[in-house]
């Protein structure tokens, strides 16, 4: 199973903590990670083992979005800032009408990953 995670970057630190909290179902469940650069660089760092897309204004994404039209990823995890103004809102907003077309589920906060999660 794969699953995309993306962090907005005031959100990153409450992403890494949210695998942290999680990494015994991600091991048990043999899920594989993939997710935009720079939240990738940070859970990597985090001793994680994530497949890097490209950072998200730059595609990153576009990238994942693509991954839910193929077939390839079967759960995205998008913790976004909603607060904040992000130059490349129509790809964020590309990957969650995909997620919807292809009935991915996808997960905004950290309260409904851990939804999510439970439901592995």
């Amino acid at each position: 199973m794969e699953i995309a995670i993306i962090a907005h970057d005031g959100k990153k630190a409450e992403m890494v903590q949210f695998l942290n909290e999680h990494k015994e179902i991600l091991l048990q469940k043999n899920i594989s990670l993939v997710s935009t650069g720079t939240t990738g660089k940070k859970v990597k760092k985090a001793g994680f083992e994530v497949l890097r897309l490209l950072s998200g204004p730059l595609g990153g994404d576009a990238q994942i979005a693509a991954r839910v039209a193929e077939g390839k990823c079967n759960m995205v995890l998008f913790f976004r800032d909603p607060l904040e103004k992000h130059p490349h809102e129509p790809d964020v907003l590309m990957l969650m009408r995909l997620c919807d077309v292809h009935d991915v589920p996808l997960a905004t906060n950290p309260a409904t990953a851990e939804l999510l999660m439970k439901g592995l």
